[in-house]
């Protein structure tokens, strides 16, 4: 128990000094990533023409704004970008066959080294977040509960075992498939929609309540 922790505990070290000898780069990127909501704001202030007592599908302008920045939030910790095409390429290439030859499991290394890689990217993007947050404080009417911001938390950090575990299963399909880059593409595009980062899901018609309502009515 002591030993697989301490080699964990070396592979978060290693990882975070690997992503910061690439500081300037990563930082970079970091920023960088702040552009999709910027464009969003500007995309929903045309939607509401200005105006902020429009309502569309009981989303105020403000409640849109402040449900973009959530979900920017929200995605940060779940997305889990390279993963899957890491270990597909791996598995492809045949350097999979370290993690056999040394006494290292594949996942809990993965593991670890995303660890790594969310940490530095919070400590970098933590600045910009609370720059963003702070110049639209105004958006954010409700104010809530210490509960449910300590449920928001939990949520976070099991969205990020879920998006792991789940690009993980997608990149050990390699075993299998030679090439899996068109399935990792399949599963952005339907994750960046499902999740609601495009538009809230509750603005998607209700399927399973209109095929149940259908099937009462016919019986």
């Amino acid at each position: 128990m002591t030993s697989g922790m301490s080699v964990h505990w070396c592979v978060l070290k290693a990882s975070i000094s690997e992503r910061l000898t690439y500081r300037g780069d990563f930082a970079l990127a970091t920023l960088v990533r702040f552009l999709p909501i910027v464009t969003q704001i500007f995309l929903w202030t045309a939607v509401y023409a200005g105006d902020e007592t429009k309502s569309l599908n009981g989303y105020r302008y403000r409640d849109m704004i402040a449900y973009s920045l959530l979900v920017m939030v929200g995605r940060a910790f779940s997305s889990m970008p390279g993963l899957a095409g890491g270990i597909a390429r791996e598995i492809r290439d045949g350097t999979v066959k370290k993690y056999l030859t040394q006494p290292i499991d594949m996942l809990g290394y993965l593991f670890w080294a995303r660890i790594a890689h969310k940490l530095v990217y919070y400590v970098i993007a933590v600045a910009p977040f609370a720059l963003m947050f702070w110049l639209c404080r105004d958006y954010f009417t409700y104010r809530p509960d210490g509960l449910r911001i300590v449920a928001f938390v939990i949520s976070l950090m099991l969205g990020f075992l879920v998006g792991f575990l789940t690009e993980t299963l997608i990149g050990l399909i390699g075993f299998w498939f030679l090439e899996v880059s068109s399935l990792i593409f399949i599963f952005m595009m339907l994750n960046y929609f499902l999740s609601g980062h495009m538009i809230p899901l509750d603005w998607l018609p209700n399927l399973f309540d209109e095929g149940s309502s259908a099937r009462a009515t016919a019986a």
